[in-house]
């Protein structure tokens, strides 16, 4: 006679193992069909870029690394790094006269940005070009007063010096912007708690304004930076040997216009890409900390990890 014990009972659908859960991934085929478009609309126009007799590649290989091409390439990058460099140390004096609380400095600082902003930078370059009008000498003596040293401002200001000065003029005015929505993007809470901390300021804004505000700096002040370089451009108008005026002489020469435009397009294309990767990687520089999950995996580094996924496979 069989015991309770011996009395399995019959088994419920619960307790039958579930089947293995598949994910299906949902289907996008207007997706698919606007890559497939986008992807062919891609091809034909390089296609007919490559095959365009027109464009006389032969023509581009030939001054790409002309001697006069290079030296205007060389001049353009020596005025964007100077008049970006002096822009930012010029905008940070700016940026914290707007978040002075003194209102004569705040509204200096705004009249400054607000007029440079406002105006062409090609109108800016030719007013300065042309200050000899207004100012036939300049000089160094009392304010209101006698003046000790005098010189024509014919002599002194040149058609270089004129697009340094123009040219950091305009880029200390959005320089002054950029620095103070990063310094503003930092939490006002972060200064109260390092000043009841009793830090002192330096090192607050050492330890805690600076890094923060980079964040948002960078992005900004890497689009300057690209903004510059081909902001450069314009001051051929002012007969500055420049990369854009460089080739403009070779082709009022030998009417190869086209080609010549292409061999500037290109040394921008180039800068601008190396720029831009430079940008990337200081951003990541300056996220670290910013999420609890890490920084995400460089082009690279995703390259690295895909090939090694095929050659496991």
């Amino acid at each position: 006679m069989a015991t309770p014990q011996d009395v399995l009972p019959a088994p419920s659908v619960l307790d039958l193992p579930a089947p293995e859960a598949r994910i299906v991934a949902r289907r996008k085929p207007g997706q698919w069909a606007a890559a497939a478009v986008a992807l062919l609309l891609a091809a034909m126009t390089v296609n007919s870029v490559i095959r365009n007799k027109a464009f006389q590649w032969s023509v581009v290989a030939d001054w790409f690394t002309a001697r006069s091409v290079l030296d205007g390439l060389t001049l353009t990058l020596w005025l964007t790094a100077v008049t970006l460099a002096l822009g930012f140390v010029l905008g940070t004096l700016l940026a914290t006269m707007r978040l002075s609380t003194n209102p004569v400095l705040r509204t200096l600082s705004w009249g400054y940005v607000w007029v440079f902003r406002s105006t062409p930078p090609l109108v800016q370059l030719l007013f300065f070009f042309n200050i000899g009008a207004l100012y036939p000498t300049l000089g160094l003596g009392i304010p209101f007063g006698p003046e000790f040293v005098t010189v024509r401002t014919v002599d002194l200001m040149g058609p270089t010096l004129t697009a340094v000065i123009g040219l950091t003029l305009l880029e200390t005015a959005y320089a002054a912007e950029v620095i103070r929505g990063g310094i503003l993007s930092v939490d006002r809470g972060q200064l109260e708690a390092a000043a009841a901390l009793g830090l002192g300021r330096w090192r607050v804004l050492r330890r805690i304004v600076v890094p923060q505000a980079m964040r948002a700096i960078v992005p900004t002040a890497g689009n300057m930076l690209i903004g510059a370089l081909k902001g450069t451009s314009i001051v051929s108008v002012l007969a500055v040997s420049d990369l854009l005026y460089s080739v403009q002489l070779v082709y009022l020469q030998s009417y190869q216009v086209i080609p010549m435009l292409m061999v500037a397009t290109i040394w921008y294309l180039v800068v601008t890409t190396l720029l831009s990767i430079g940008q990337y990687y200081v951003e990541r520089h300056f996220a670290k900390g910013a999420t609890r999950d890490g920084l995400p995996p460089t082009p690279l580094q995703r390259a690295r990890a895909a090939v090694a996924k095929v050659v496991r496979a």
